[in-house]
């Protein structure tokens, strides 16, 4: 008996949203899912080691972090490709922040992982509530590269000690572990590095030469053999350090630290991560949809997301989130229901429960190797250049957020945020205002067609006419009441002013009463200001606030030749009678008082 998605009430889909897809999963979508959750699965496993490495966490917890969590997020999320568990950003915040507070891989230090996590997955949950998705729009693209690069670099950093075997002090910072090691030079053992080496260079030409296959299990596989063949040749003076076996089986119960000192020391960092996340699922899932062909909800992905670290905070998981990688191979794997994703939780159990014994024979420099791969292919290249290229404001946020990543990971996000939305308000506190004229040889058209000209294009002596783009909000006020002041500043003969407003798709109670405010300073110079095609969003907004009678609503027009033919008989007909430029089919028959020319 199959389920009957059509006898639910609309609201039980809120509260379980699998409920929509359920009725397509089916003996074919279960094989599909089945394999792409199989593929899923080996990728993940020495991704999740690799990632745990990064947050100063003992290995299985990236696998745990790649278990209950991502149930939960396919489960409770919108996304059927998605795939969620542990990230390359993610993980270093979670360094970064706990790190200062704690010995890595201590008792203490994953119970404020821990704290971390949950306090991360309620700020998640509640903004999923309190339908709050749009905000993650705020964040450009910009932003997330220049992080992204910035987090690379000190993934790379951090891993430099295990790869070249150097002691460098924990909590290091960016530059200091590259003065170290500068410094240092002559204490890199060699057979540490040369594992490391090996392992790297393997990872690259497994990538590159076989590309179906997993580079990094290539790599992993390559640079265990090599360090077992170095300790046979010269014995245990290598110094090569192994990650120790695995103790992994079903996730264990966990509880974070609920005490005041752990809560106030990891809020702030779990805001940072309540935004990289979401940032990261939503974007990515966006990112799938687009060749899916599948409606993304960002309040059910926060929901989904804030659920699944909630719970993963008590199965021994550490904050997850949309990984691109897993969630690419999901689709491209022919994935059709969220369940390819659970599949593959359950599957990496199953995995991890066979390989585990052989971790004891994998090298923390192999490992540091795998991460120098990855830290390379977070840096995304291709944009970097093309934004350095063409769009200098997007350079200089970029530039900020990398390089405030680099001084503070923790506020190199924000930072980047910060800016762009400077940049941004700057562009939407400036709209458009570009001055308009007949066609040539068009002035007689009925349709009256009408183009941008330069400043020194043959214009009416006596009115403005602009074409005005953007919205008119407080932030937009000074700029355009500064720019109608400048008209009759430059030009005492230019009192009337026409605004073809059909592309202003905003207007606030400051902007309009700016409008009045310089719609009754023309009156009393003489002259007149005009809107034309006003959508019916402006017309209210004058029209609640009462500004529509000191505009004056004989001069709100709705198409430019309506305009133009109701202005003409308001203008100086002594100014008409010299001007050469007679811009208006109105202006070769009479003047503006009747009189024939």
């Amino acid at each position: 008996m199959r389920f009957d998605a059509s006898a639910c009430p609309l609201w039980l889909y809120k509260f379980l949203p699998f409920l929509r897809w359920w009725p397509q999963v089916t003996r074919e979508s279960l094989k599909t899912d089945g394999i792409a959750g199989l593929s899923g699965a080996i990728i993940v496993l020495p991704q999740a080691v690799a990632f745990a490495t990064i947050a100063g966490l003992p290995p299985q917890y990236g696998l745990y972090a790649a278990m209950v969590p991502t149930i939960l997020a396919a489960l409770f999320g919108s996304s059927k490709h998605l795939v969620s568990g542990p990230t390359t950003a993610i993980s270093i915040v979670v360094f970064a922040s706990a790190s200062p507070l704690a010995e890595p891989g201590t008792a203490q230090f994953i119970g404020l992982v821990l704290t971390l996590t949950l306090l991360a997955g309620l700020f998640q949950l509640i903004m999923g509530l309190a339908r709050m998705g749009a905000l993650v729009n705020f964040i450009s693209h910009t932003v997330i590269i220049g992080f992204t690069a910035g987090a690379a670099i000190l993934i790379a950093s951090s891993q430099i000690k295990n790869f070249l075997g150097l002691d460098i002090p924990r909590g290091s910072h960016f530059h200091e572990v590259i003065a170290y090691t500068v410094t240092h030079l002559g204490n890199i053992k060699p057979h540490v590095a040369a594992v490391g080496l090996v392992t790297l260079f393997s990872g690259m030409a497994a990538k590159k030469f076989l590309p179906r296959l997993p580079y990094m299990i290539i790599a992993m596989v390559v640079g265990s053999l090599f360090a077992v063949l170095l300790n046979q040749i010269a014995g245990s003076e290598t110094g090569i350090k192994t990650v120790g076996a695995l103790n992994v089986g079903l996730p264990p119960f966990s509880m974070p630290d609920f005490s005041f000192q752990a809560i106030k020391q990891t809020l702030f960092p779990a805001l940072i991560i309540t935004i990289l996340a979401l940032t990261e699922a939503v974007a990515i899932a966006r990112s799938v949809a687009i060749k899916s062909g599948q409606t993304i909800d960002s309040n059910q992905e926060f929901i989904g997301q804030g659920l699944s670290n909630i719970f993963g905070s008590f199965f021994s998981g550490y904050a997850s989130s949309g990984s691109f990688n897993r969630s690419g191979v999901n689709y491209s794997a022919g994935a059709q229901t969220p369940m390819a994703a659970v599949f593959s939780a359950v599957l990496l159990l199953i995995i991890v429960l066979l390989v585990a014994p052989l971790a004891a024979y994998l090298p923390v420099a192999a490992m540091a190797g795998i991460l120098f791969l990855v830290a390379w292919g977070l840096i995304d290249f291709h944009h970097i250049a093309e934004i350095l290229q063409r769009h200098r404001k997007e350079s200089v946020v970029l530039a900020i957020t990398f390089i405030g990543t680099l001084v503070d990971l923790e506020k190199g996000i924000f930072l980047g945020i910060i800016v762009s939305l400077i940049f941004y308000l700057y562009r939407t506190s400036r709209p458009s205002m570009r001055p308009l004229a007949p066609i040539a040889g068009e002035k007689f058209n009925p349709n009256r067609k009408f183009a941008n000209v330069g400043k020194d294009a043959p214009g009416c002596p006596q009115m403005e006419m602009l074409r005005m783009e953007g919205s008119i909000f407080f932030g937009a006020v000074e700029h355009v009441q500064q720019t109608l002041k400048q008209i009759d500043e430059r030009n005492p003969l230019k009192k009337h002013v026409i605004l073809f407003s059909r592309a202003v798709n905003f207007i606030d109670l400051a902007g309009a009463e700016m409008l009045a405010t310089e719609a009754k300073r023309r009156q009393q110079i003489g002259g007149g200001l005009y809107l034309v095609g006003v959508q019916p969003g402006f017309c209210n907004m004058l029209r609640e606030g009462g500004q529509v009678e000191h505009v004056g609503r004989e001069n709100i027009f709705g198409h430019k030749g309506e305009a133009i033919s109701a202005i003409y008989p308001r203008l100086d007909s002594e100014v008409c009678r010299n001007c050469t430029a007679r811009i208006f089919s109105e202006c070769d028959i009479e003047l503006p008082n009747g009189e024939r020319r």
